[in-house]
């Protein structure tokens, strides 16, 4: 199965849930906005949580955030992206951030909390710029995309004796 034909695959398991189209939407929406936070493991939760505080559907949600994983080989330029714009907001004034210089450095100075402050703060923030209008399309296309999927769908017949 070639990656057009898995993305319209799951394209039509959202469309056939039985939900509203808002909740489906919210739903969607929710799992594109989750999906571009650097969040790893914590994507789906966060997703579910926002989703079922906003009423949405939780399976239209999942199958969101995990159709976000696509992206997967342009997930470094993503990244560097997100926290180019990150940085870039929160330096005053306003610059883009130095070059990269890969360095060989343990996983425990990955892990350190001035690690998170110094990398993790602008890649958050990038990412939620960057998720932010994704997130609005991808509500409303998924709305009209339910819409016109449902309005489409031939009306099952009832035989009456």
């Amino acid at each position: 199965m070639n990656l057009i034909a898995w993305l319209h695959a799951k394209k039509e398991q959202v469309f056939r849930i039985k939900d509203t189209p808002h909740a489906l939407a919210i739903g969607v929406a929710a799992g594109v906005f989750f999906g571009f936070v650097p969040l790893l493991g914590l994507k789906t939760l966060l997703a579910l949580g926002v989703t079922r505080l906003l009423r949405g559907n939780l399976v239209a949600s999942v199958i969101a955030v995990t159709m976000h994983d696509v992206l997967l080989p342009v997930a470094p330029l993503l990244l560097r992206w997100e926290y180019d714009i990150g940085y870039w907001l929160l330096s005053h004034p306003h610059e883009l951030p130095p070059q990269l210089h890969l360095s060989h450095q343990s996983p425990s100075t990955w892990l350190h909390w001035s690690t998170f402050f110094t990398i993790g703060r602008p890649l958050l923030i990038g990412s939620v710029v960057v998720a932010a209008p994704l997130t609005v399309v991808a509500y409303y296309v998924a709305l009209a995309w339910v819409h016109r999927s449902r309005r489409n769908a031939p009306v099952p017949s009832v035989d009456s004796p």
